[in-house]
């Protein structure tokens, strides 16, 4: 007598037919489906929830969570966080991509960060620098070693063994105190106040990194080109020029080749040119000053008479007047 009955349709078996068995229940091969869609398990593979069991698209349809990164159902171990669902692999540090999963994270301006980004962005928001060793913010004055920040007081002296501050310095990949690093008669740049390793320049009573000798308007450096000193500072060619030099009175530049100097004015040399005619003069030109400017003895010689009595009397009166002052 034949006892078993299908769980679905709750009818018994024929004999020889072919019956599904899975955890201690039994079916029809036919009524072996899924409860959603009623087709049958692709491979045999479903999923169980509450009693039922589904195809896999049904089951994540109904029930998988969508990744907030990929947007593709989370599959197994789902990681909750910042009010969404992710993948293990897809729920990353948002600066460096580091999987936070296991690690831990911050939430940073609705971000998730690890905790060493977190810090570095916490000390760059108040000007602060990270240690690159123990990873907490360096309150006081850092050391820069190997390109990287530290506490001071994670480094001795090669030197003396002393515990470093802030003053140590860096040479030749090793680390001093002060006082140590002065005896060894290395100059300091007075930019930066960094030691001299390669090129020097020696200006203004002082010594500097190349790169760090620049104009004091500028601050562009100059490279080994030429450089003006004036009251303890320096200058490139144009801004010493600028403050110091003449001034062109046609084009109102500073004049950085030859000058023209005459009727109390300065001139470039491709500026000074007859007022009339606009032919370029030079110092050995023959002209005259009419209406304090410069005109050709040419020109000068083709203006009528009472024209240049009128200029003469306007000279005249004020030579007078400028005598009388």
């Amino acid at each position: 007598m034949n006892l078993a009955f299908c769980s679905r349709c709750q009818e018994g078996f024929q004999q020889d037919e072919r019956i599904v068995n899975s955890h201690g229940q039994v079916w029809h091969e036919a009524c072996f489906v899924c409860a959603q869609c009623f087709m049958p398990f692709p491979d045999g593979v479903f999923f169980e929830f509450e009693g039922r069991k589904y195809c896999e698209h049904d089951f994540q349809m109904l029930f998988a969570p969508c990744c907030g990164k990929c947007s593709e159902f989370v599959i197994g171990r789902v990681i909750k966080a910042m009010n969404n669902n992710w993948h293990v692999k897809c729920f990353m540090c948002a600066t460096c991509d580091v999987e936070l999963a296991d690690l831990g994270f911050v939430k940073n301006k609705g971000r998730a960060l690890c905790k060493p980004c977190h810090l570095k962005e916490k000390a760059a928001s108040s000007g602060k620098h990270i240690c690159f060793k123990c990873h907490s913010i360096i309150e006081d004055g850092p050391i820069k070693f190997k390109m990287e920040y530290y506490h001071p007081y994670h480094f001795n002296c090669t030197n003396c063994g002393e515990e470093l501050t802030a003053s140590a310095r860096e040479l030749r990949g090793e680390l001093y105190c002060l006082p140590c690093h002065d005896k060894m008669g290395i100059p300091i740049c007075s930019a930066c106040h960094r030691p001299i390793e390669e090129r020097i320049v020696t200006a203004l009573g002082k010594q500097w990194h190349v790169e760090h000798f620049v104009c004091a308007i500028c601050e562009k450096p100059f490279l080994g080109h030429k450089h003006y000193e004036r009251k303890g500072k320096a200058y490139c060619e144009t801004h010493f020029n600028t403050l110091f030099g003449n001034i062109c009175f046609h084009c109102n530049k500073a004049i950085t080749g030859e000058v023209m100097c005459t009727m109390n004015k300065s001139w470039c040399e491709e500026h000074f040119f007859c007022s009339c005619c606009e032919t370029l003069m030079n110092a050995r030109s023959k002209f005259i000053e009419f209406d304090l400017k410069p005109v050709c003895k040419k020109c000068y010689d083709k203006f009528p008479n009472e024209l240049k009595r009128r200029q003469k009397k306007i000279e005249e009166h004020s030579k007078k007047f400028g005598k009388e002052k």
